[in-house]
């Protein structure tokens, strides 16, 4: 006999509640799934109002971009415009596609027309020379404003001077790179294509105009002369300028001066200065900007007091205290002034020498 609520005859066979199986049971009209249909049942009050049909069509659901999709399409856009800002605001610079030139170095000595003067103490050789009003070392070496170039932003045309003025310092005021001790100070700040050159200046010095260890640096004979005084007078510019679009040009003119005394035995003898005035030109190109090296294509020397008939190739051989070329040379020539000698050998100007 069936319960209250079933049909007279029971259950029908298959029927839910019944003993047969709910074909539906496995199928769940969650929320979503009823907010997600096309057709929606008008209510009663609505179906007795205008006559209207028993359900309605649904507007489709507006889709539209994630979040986390429209926050990816705007950081794309972000480093595009960034990409593009940077190669207006900073293009490439490519290399410099010319060899490396090699280094064209001038020494000329300059022979004293006189016993070169000397004293006790290298102080009062420097107060009555032209030297007297020389910064002492690196800062006789300074920086001249700075601007950008064409081609060449600001910190690059910085970089090129510090490179050169540690050349300069490296080359002509290191007290071992001075004695003859070292090369390295110098070498490791030059383009890695001029290696070669200096290399084999060294190895086999050579009056060529092109292997000359002195067109490099300023190194004195070590059994000849030595520094009397380690604060070297320097004075000079520096000027940077465009070589070409791919290419910076610094050229340093400087003067300086040593206090000298004989090596050896007779190192406590009068001190004497040495006077040289040197021009070098360095190119850098994008490389050597990167790598803080340098190219040195110009070296131009004018060096004194120097005997003519010694050979300055290799090493810078001074005439100290007392002592004097006979031979002389045909000029004058000051290495204060910024005029150039023409001769292989010249004459050092009385002016330049101290007076004592």
């Amino acid at each position: 006999m069936g319960g209250p609520g079933d049909p007279p005859e029971g259950t029908p066979e298959g029927a839910p509640g019944g003993g047969g199986e709910d074909e539906y049971r496995s199928v769940v009209f969650d929320e979503s799934f009823i907010r997600a249909a096309r057709l929606q049942e008008f209510s009663a009050q609505e179906r007795l109002t205008d006559h209207a049909p028993a359900v309605r069509r649904r507007a489709p659901a507006r889709r539209g971009l994630s979040r986390q999709a429209l926050v990816l399409v705007l950081l794309i856009a972000i480093a595009f415009g960034t990409a593009i800002y940077m190669g207006v605001r900073h293009p490439y610079q490519p290399r410099s596609t010319g060899p490396t030139e090699p280094l064209r170095m001038t020494v000329i000595p300059l022979a004293p027309q006189a016993p070169v003067p000397g004293s006790d103490d290298p102080e009062r050789l420097f107060e009555n020379s032209p030297a007297a009003h020389f910064r002492t070392g690196a800062d006789g070496i300074t920086m001249p404003a700075t601007r950008r170039t064409e081609h060449f932003s600001d910190s690059q045309v910085v970089t090129s001077l510090t490179v050169a003025k540690e050349y300069l310092v490296a080359s002509a005021l290191d007290p071992q790179v001075l004695a003859g001790t070292t090369v390295q100070p110098v070498r490791r700040l030059l383009d890695s294509d001029q290696l070669d050159q200096f290399d084999q200046s060294f190895d086999h010095p050579t009056a060529d105009g092109r292997h000359a260890p002195t067109g490099w640096l300023v190194r004195f004979d070590p059994s000849r002369a030595q520094l009397a005084d380690t604060r070297i007078r320097v004075q000079g510019t520096l000027q940077a300028a465009e070589f070409d679009s791919g290419t910076l040009e610094v050229v340093a003119a400087h003067t300086f001066v040593y206090a000298l005394r004989p090596a050896g035995p007779r190192a406590g003898s009068e001190a004497s200065l040495f006077t040289l005035r040197r021009e070098l030109h360095f190119r850098f190109d994008q490389d050597d900007l990167r790598t803080h090296q340098a190219e040195v294509v110009v070296s131009y020397v004018q060096a004194g007091p120097l005997a003519c008939a010694d050979d300055a190739t290799n090493h810078l051989r001074p005439l100290l205290a007392g002592q004097r070329d006979k031979a002389g040379g045909p000029a004058g020539t000051d290495p204060y002034a910024t005029g150039g000698a023409t001769a292989l050998c010249g004459s050092l100007a009385q002016g330049a020498q101290p007076k004592v």
